[in-house]
């Protein structure tokens, strides 16, 4: 059960992210070169973090 709601709470925290690095993009006046890297690193940063506080949770 606490599973699934990890998983639909991890793709809301995604989409989010997303959402607030594309205005950071627009915002800061990124070149669309650069914007690529700076989405990959975030969403692998956000799932890093996800992935540990999932595993913290399923281990307590």
């Amino acid at each position: 059960m606490i599973s699934i709601f990890f998983i639909v709470f991890a793709f809301f925290i995604l989409f989010f992210v997303n959402k607030m690095t594309n205005s950071l993009c627009l915002q800061k006046d990124i070149p669309e070169e650069r914007q690529p890297k700076v989405f990959r690193t975030i969403n692998v940063l956000v799932t890093i973090l996800l992935l540990s506080s999932y595993v913290e949770t399923l281990f307590t």
